[in-house]
């Protein structure tokens, strides 16, 4: 991977890693890649779950049709566990950003290795936090990171501080809460969500909305649902990590 060079220290030592300022997003999503925990086979091509030999998922999400669903399907870059978990909640809770960095990181590298799932996407937008959040708006910094180390441009990723999707209220957060609670935190949320941009460039869009933790797509169903209102053709989800949920 890097002939005659030290090898990547592996995540999570990216601190330490020789290439932690010079490494490109496809040396670190692949170095990663051989610690995080996969999304397992077979999995539920809508929402990346895993599936039990001959068995359906068992996100009730999955069931509805894609107008009612809202997002077409969500990809994850790993499992939500161990060290993507710790530095996840490092970044999220603890405001270490300089997790943002390699977090964009991962994203451009999936991002470049899947060119079919990319492929006819008009922006890639994170699913906004609340402009006041402390300690820091971290998907706003993962997507700022993205931003740079997509060198080439090769994705419709904003600038550093321009976000297409905007949230100026605070609404209630879904963590530890029941499925209604979650989803009632959904609707709140997808309701205080501002499109920055042309009010027109989304009609007829497909967008991807980046998030850092899918447990059972509540919020992104509501967001993707509010998109699609606004005239998107079709929301995709990208998600750092998918939390194994069994409905």
């Amino acid at each position: 991977m890097t002939a005659g060079l030290p090898d990547p220290a592996g995540f999570p030592d990216c601190p330490v890693c020789a290439y932690v300022l010079t490494g490109t997003a496809r040396l670190c999503s692949d170095c990663a890649g051989r610690t995080l925990q996969p999304v397992a086979e077979p999995h539920c091509p809508v929402c990346s779950q895993a599936l039990a030999p001959g068995r359906p998922c068992g996100n009730r999400l999955c069931t509805m049709p894609q107008q009612r669903r809202g997002f077409s399907r969500v990809d994850a870059v790993a499992m939500y566990s161990g060290a993507l978990r710790d530095k996840i909640h490092k970044l999220k809770y603890e405001g270490k950003a300089g997790w943002a960095m390699i977090f964009g990181r991962l994203l451009v590298g999936w991002m470049e290795s899947h060119p079919e799932q990319m492929r006819g996407v008009d922006y890639v937008v994170g699913n906004p936090t609340h402009t006041g959040r402390q300690p820091l708006q971290h998907i706003e910094a993962i997507m700022d990171a993205a931003y740079a180390e997509d060198v080439t441009r090769a994705f419709p990723l904003s600038p550093p501080g321009i976000h297409r999707l905007v949230k100026q209220a605070e609404t209630p957060r879904p963590a530890s809460r029941t499925l209604d609670e979650k989803r009632a935190a959904a609707t709140a949320h997808a309701a205080a969500l501002t499109w920055t941009g042309d009010t027109g460039d989304i009609k007829g869009a497909t967008i991807l909305l980046v998030d850092d933790v899918f447990t059972s797509g509540s919020q992104l169903q509501h967001v993707a649902l509010r998109l699609r209102a606004s005239g998107a053709a079709d929301v995709r989800g990208l998600v750092l990590a998918r939390v194994p949920w069994s409905g």
